[in-house]
């Protein structure tokens, strides 16, 4: 599988303003509904709401790209001089999820389903 971006995530202050925001917006209910994350699906399109992203630095949308080998992507990102901004976690149901910064202070994401 090549990388792409499949995955957007929303820092939110407001989960229920954000999910009646996301609603509307997409015309359908989340496929998650959880107090720690909303995710809706569209056009094979991930859209996330987390209400722990503020706390965990993100200041906007993180676009994640789906990859095979996250931690040898991520090793090659730092290598390519990014920062590590969360190293490679378990999300739940084999997810794994890591970010980085580039030289500007952007985050990229990455994501590895290990399908565990």
């Amino acid at each position: 599988m090549t990388a792409g971006v499949r995955t957007i995530i929303y820092p939110v202050k407001d989960i229920d303003g954000a999910k009646a925001l996301f609603r509307a917006l997409l015309g359908t209910d989340p496929y998650v509904d959880e107090p720690y994350y909303v995710g809706f699906k569209d056009a094979g399109q991930d859209i996330g709401l987390d209400p722990g992203g503020h706390a965990q630095g993100l200041t906007g949308p993180v676009p994640y790209w789906h990859v095979d080998d996250i931690r040898g992507r991520l090793a090659a990102l730092v290598a390519a001089g990014a920062r590590v901004q969360q190293e490679v976690r378990e999300v739940g149901g084999g997810r794994l999820i890591a970010s980085v910064r580039d030289a500007d202070g952007n985050l990229v994401g990455l994501v590895e389903d290990t399908g565990a």
